[in-house]
């Protein structure tokens, strides 16, 4: 573009820098939005990503959101909102953790702990993410083996015991989890767990209502407040918003890392709609009965239980291949279990090693932890409020610098921690209390 000769040199000088500029952002952005592959990212799309986040993030956290609001009345619902924020704000510091150093990428949790914090961020991460990796699934199992034995109550099926059951789950499993190499094999599987929890969600948010307009002579409570049940229900907040540790290898999976961003907000603001569609009317409908997972709390043998177990069934068994393929993926990249080093065939072999080995150990923690809520709560207060709300901001203000964050940034960080600390604390406290009660009787 000509410059006028009119303008001043200066001015004219700063025009051209002006857009120079824009130009050079131009080219960035488009460049962003291009087909590209740096740090060997995958050739997933932007669906991959968001039924990842979908299937990962919700599903135990639904069914368990009812029982939180009855621990902590309504005001549930303002921390279900602000955790809501908290998580999507903590999914997009994270990935930008990832970047921090131009040129370069780090690649899992861990990684990041360690170039903030050194040793320590490594053990704290380390710590909290394997508490993640394997406390979910494990959960994921203890439902599932939970919700064989109820379905097949009265039959033939029912001489098979808890523990049996969670034994042919994770054998089942073991196929899976050989197969799907990365999590762009997950996809589908992933939109099916997502459909599978819509299907409970709708179950909920129509038989609930209806069974106390059946029943209007049952007095249901309700509380605005309940200061003592707090941590508690913060904590299992925190655990329905858990799957940050999985949230570096979703995004190394997409062919356009630059989509993140929109896939997260996407899936967490799904997650988000079907919470409130389920903890809203299931308090309502049972107040201070209301159980975890929810549907114990419709009446035994009923249509909706039953479609209910099915579902969320379905869907956590499908959830647990993302947690152990994520796990998988850091222990041979640690490992240094290659093709270029084994051969595709020793490759496979060693690999099949680990994920075995994996399924081993989720299998014996399922079998011997079987209190779902209160696991639920243990996982969410100990490792999820870590994992969401206080090690993702701590790393990001630790790399990237504090005096250059606007005050209101800074405010929703401090506000963060502060819900996490509170989390993290009571809440694993109480739930070790209910843990010790449980393992008594």
């Amino acid at each position: 573009m000509p410059i006028d000769s009119s303008y001043p040199a200066s001015v004219a000088s700063e025009k051209v820098k002006v857009e120079e500029t824009v130009i050079d952002n131009y080219v960035e952005e488009d460049r962003a939005s291009s087909i590209v592959n740096e740090f060997g990212h995958g050739n997933g799309n932007f669906l991959t990503a968001y039924f990842n986040v979908v299937c990962v993030v919700a599903g135990t956290g639904t069914l368990g959101l009812p029982k939180a609001f009855a621990e902590g009345g309504w005001l549930g619902i303002l921390i279900l909102f602000l955790a809501y924020f908290m998580a999507m704000y903590s999914a997009v510091v994270l990935i930008r953790c990832l970047y921090y150093k131009p040129g370069h990428r780090l690649h899992d949790y861990k990684a990041i702990g360690t170039a903030a914090f050194g040793w320590v961020g490594y053990i704290v991460a380390s710590c909290l993410h394997l508490l993640n990796l394997f406390g979910c699934p494990a959960l994921y199992l203890v439902l599932a083996s939970n919700n064989m034995v109820a379905l097949l109550k009265g039959t033939a099926g029912s001489v098979l015991s808890y523990k049996v059951w969670a034994i042919i789950w994770g054998v089942f499993l073991l196929l899976p989890s050989v197969i799907m190499r990365t999590l762009k094999e997950v996809t589908v599987i992933a939109a099916i767990g997502a459909v599978c929890t819509m299907m409970a969600v709708f179950v909920i948010l129509i038989q609930g209502p209806m069974l106390r307009n059946a029943n209007p002579q049952n007095v249901v409570m309700h509380d605005s407040v309940i200061w003592e049940g707090f941590p508690v229900a913060l904590s299992t907040i925190a655990f329905s918003f858990g799957g940050n540790n999985t949230y570096p290898h979703v995004e190394h999976a997409l062919k356009k890392p630059h989509q993140w961003k929109y896939a997260a907000l996407a899936g967490l603001s799904t997650c988000t709609a079907l919470y409130f569609l389920t903890a809203v009317p299931g308090y309502w409908a049972f107040g201070r009965d209301t159980q975890s997972p929810i549907y114990n709390s419709l009446p035994a043998g009923s249509a909706g239980q039953v479609l209910s177990m099915i579902v969320m069934t379905i869907h956590v068994i499908f959830a647990i291949p993302i947690y152990t393929t994520s796990f998988s993926l850091e222990f041979e990249q640690w490992t240094g279990v290659t093709d270029e080093r084994f051969g595709k065939f020793g490759c496979w072999c060693l690999r099949g090693v680990i994920r075995t080995g994996t399924m081993v150990i989720l299998v014996i923690l399922a079998a011997f932890i079987p209190f779902f809520d209160d696991f639920m709560g243990l996982i969410g207060a100990l490792a999820n409020c870590g994992l969401v709300f206080l090690l993702p901001i701590l790393c990001y203000l630790k790399l990237t610098g504090i005096r250059n964050k606007p005050w209101y940034e800074l405010a929703f960080c401090a506000l963060t921690l502060f819900l996490g600390i509170i989390g993290c604390v009571f809440g694993t406290i109480d739930s070790i209390k209910a843990l010790i009660r449980d393992f008594q009787a």
